[in-house]
């Protein structure tokens, strides 16, 4: 176990005043490639966040990091009050282990570009496993729940096929579904309609629009400008691994202020 000092202590907040993600000058290396250079970036509780900008300029690796599937190479990140990878004793920081990085993880949802149903797996066998075995649900409430689920995404007439019978929309409505049935605190979504054929797209934008209204607190990296100007409450403008632009949906997408936010808004539209 690792340990680290902290910086000086900060005043404790009460948890409904406390940001639900937090990132304190991020950076993140892949060999000599810097993808991250010091973000710094916080999304409110019940918040919807949409991150956009061009390939390799550090969205997705950022969601990662919040989710540790990245470990930071430096700066400090927080989840719900917790230092993301780390348990503060005192002042310093010691090194969770994977099982406790693996406990934590089940309060985040993820939703990738690729779907990542288990193929061998129907519908609701995909849903309920990680319930029984992470939350030790017994298999009659991790169905209900799954089922109720399905409800909301249109597809509980599909919880007994498999994956491959379902087209890629339906699967990532599946995915979606397969996310909340651990009764996640967060929401992160990477790019999750980039995979799929544009006749998909709705469905998948349209479950997702359901989730933020219901105050589900959201981080999406899209492409979809219309998606993010409709339904997020602000948006981030990465490039080149820092945070260029920020804020409001409809001011940043239709009025940007700063030249680059303003050249990738003109080429995606």
């Amino acid at each position: 176990m690792t340990t680290a000092t902290t910086e000086s202590a900060s005043v404790t907040r009460p948890a409904s005043e406390q940001p639900m993600v937090r990132a304190d000058q991020v950076r993140k290396s892949f060999g000599r490639l810097e993808v991250l250079k010091g973000v710094d970036l916080t999304i409110a509780r019940g918040e919807v966040v949409c991150m956009v900008g061009p390939s390799g300029s550090g969205k997705s690796t950022f969601l990662r990091c919040i989710n540790h599937l990245e470990r930071v190479d430096s700066g400090r990140l927080w989840v719900d009050g917790k230092v993301v990878g780390y348990e503060q004793r005192g002042n310093k920081l010691h090194e969770l282990g994977d099982k406790e990085i693996c406990r934590r993880r089940t309060q985040i949802g993820m939703v990738f570009q690729h779907f990542n149903l288990f193929p061998h797996m129907t519908v609701i066998e995909n849903l309920i496993e990680a319930p029984r075995l992470a939350l030790k649900q017994s298999k009659a409430e991790a169905t209900e729940r799954a089922l109720g689920l399905l409800d909301q995404v249109g597809l509980r007439d599909k919880s007994h096929a498999y994956p491959r019978h379902l087209s890629g929309g339906q699967q990532q409505r599946v995915a979606i579904a397969r996310a909340l049935c651990m009764q996640p605190k967060l929401m992160l979504f990477d790019e999750p309609t980039s995979a799929l054929d544009p006749e998909l797209v709705g469905d998948v934008l349209a479950v997702m629009r359901d989730l933020a209204s219901s105050g589900m607190t959201m981080a999406v990296v899209t492409h979809e400008m219309g998606f993010a100007r409709d339904v997020a409450d602000r948006v981030v403008f990465f490039d080149a691994g820092q945070v260029v632009e920020e804020g409001p949906a409809e001011q940043v997408i239709n009025n940007p202020r700063h030249e680059r936010t303003q050249a990738f808004l003109r080429a995606v539209r």
